[in-house]
């Protein structure tokens, strides 16, 4: 009998492992069969009006949507996605008591991460604070480093990561140090909060490169602002924008320090593939080739690999610094130029040519003399992809997100002096066997898909109109999702909507 039970076993394991095999396959055949550049609104949800809908988290446990309300309010809103066609809101949980205002949210098996912000000074540290997802309940509380940003948890479910931009107050008498938090989910929530102090003798080398410490910086470690984090798969790496110095630092989670900083160095938009459009005021979208550069200054960040590469994709919005007591953006109708690089400066002064764009006000002048010997700009008005190991691009859209926007209708030419389109997150996933890639831009109100499978040449799927503003893009996959197909949720600030879109089968 002993053995015939263990035979019997054997058997049903067999079955059991012969079942998983097949719903494996099945799920597989699912995915393999929706097609990538066909996704198609399937709902809409408002919350509120503008900051209503700014982050979003899904939670596969409860089938809820935790969405971030700043709409005069301070909560985060939940949102019944049992069926995707017919969101509905269902409760809320009030952050008041915490002290905080939130940023960004995320989840992991039944706990939703808030990342809020000092309501009391903002230039504090922030903190996290760790919900259960099904009563609300708090289960932990974390001091983390000012102005928490963005919060994601490691894939593995084992770290939750912020990156505290620091901003500094108006008058600059308040500048926090940028900071980098590491929250240790299966250590009773032990933080570990990473600055830049360490990187501030390879300031000067790091300049060289097109990194960008701004001159009214009281130091290196203070004038760093972390933005956004990604983590790899295998939950040991991380990428983590820093928007207004133009980098990404590299972060060894296993050891918890940071290992690189990459400057991004700047994008040469005096090409006929780089063309832009840069006037606001000449009844007209031209794309046209212009001396100027840009620096990349990304937001979002996103990865994925490809024959066991690591890549990170940024979406290159461009950020400037406005403050009382120091602001960085110019007219470049209002600036000064060295009239042997520039002898036609008149001419380009014109409103209708460069006049209006926003340069960065103290950058250009390469020999000290006063004026301006280059003109370099805020943001990329593109996404780039680069390499994971070395922080070398190896492919950038172009003009791409302008174009296909302004083919769509959504292209808002009352940008082209500022940033274009401003590329504002970006999202890497995988369906079947494809790498595929979603772009967010908050000014044209649209998101795009690529196919990045081969990273140095990805290939254009499609281009979708959004709500206004978007800031965040979910992606759920089909075997998480409520109707086991993919879905792609997007949450717009500018008008507090929450669109749900899903792709056609092939």
């Amino acid at each position: 009998m002993k053995k015939l039970s263990i035979s019997l076993l054997a058997a049903l394991s067999i079955m059991v492992s012969c079942n998983n095999d097949e719903n494996s396959k099945k799920e597989e055949e699912v995915l393999l069969n929706e097609n990538p550049g066909s996704f198609k609104e399937i709902a809409s949800i408002t919350i509120g009006g503008e900051g209503a809908a700014e982050i979003t988290a899904y939670d596969e446990k409860t089938k809820k949507l935790f969405t971030v309300n700043n709409s005069g309010t301070n909560q985060i809103d939940v949102i019944d996605l049992t069926d995707p066609t017919k969101p509905v809101k269902i409760g809320k949980i009030d952050l008041t008591p915490y002290e905080g205002a939130s940023n960004s949210v995320a989840v992991f098996e039944g706990k939703l991460a808030v990342a809020l912000e000092s309501t009391v000074n903002k230039q504090a540290n922030g903190k996290v604070v760790v919900f259960n997802t099904t009563d609300y309940s708090v289960i932990k509380q974390i001091t983390v480093g000012a102005l928490p940003d963005m919060i994601t948890f490691s894939p593995d479910g084992k770290y939750i990561m912020t990156a505290n931009e620091g901003e500094p107050n108006t008058d600059y008498s308040q500048d926090p140090i940028g900071t980098i938090s590491i929250i240790e989910v299966t250590n009773n929530y032990a933080v570990t909060t990473l600055d830049f102090t360490s990187f501030s003798s390879q300031a000067e080398a790091l300049k060289k490169e097109g990194f960008r410490i701004s001159k009214a910086a009281k130091s290196f470690a203070q004038d760093i602002e972390p933005e956004y984090v990604t983590i790899s798969d295998d939950s040991k790496t991380a990428w983590v924008t820093l928007q207004e110095n133009n980098g990404v630092a590299k972060v060894d989670l296993t050891s918890k320090t940071i290992t690189a900083i990459y400057p991004l160095g700047f994008k040469n938009f005096n090409t006929a593939e780089n063309a832009i459009d840069v006037s606001d005021s000449d009844d007209k979208i031209a794309f046209n080739p212009w001396k100027v550069k840009g620096m990349f200054m990304p937001d979002g960040i996103s990865h994925f690999s490809s024959n066991n590469v690591p890549y990170f994709v940024t979406a290159n919005e461009g950020d400037a610094r406005e403050y009382t007591a120091n602001t960085d953006i110019k007219r470049m109708k209002s600036m000064k130029f060295d009239a042997t690089v520039f002898p036609d400066a008149a001419t380009l002064k014109l409103d209708a040519n460069l006049g209006r764009l926003n340069l960065v006000a103290d950058m250009g002048d390469t020999d000290g003399d006063g004026d301006l010997d280059e003109l370099v700009a805020f943001g990329a008005r593109s996404f780039s992809i680069w390499n994971g190991n070395t922080g070398k691009i190896v492919y950038d859209s172009k003009n791409d997100v302008d174009k296909k926007t302004n083919d769509l209708g959504t292209y808002d030419d009352k940008r082209s002096d500022d940033k274009g389109s401003e590329p504002e997150a970006v999202v890497a996933v995988k369906m079947g066997s494809q790498n595929i890639l979603f772009v967010g831009l908050e000014r044209s109100d649209a998101f795009m898909t690529y196919n990045v499978t081969n990273p140095t040449s990805p290939q254009y799927l499609q281009t979708v109109k959004t709500g206004d503003a978007p800031e965040g893009i979910l992606f759920i996959p089909a075997s998480k999702s409520p109707n086991k197909r993919s879905l792609l949720v997007v949450s717009s600030e500018g008008d507090g909507t929450i669109k749900i879109y899903q792709p056609d089968l092939k």
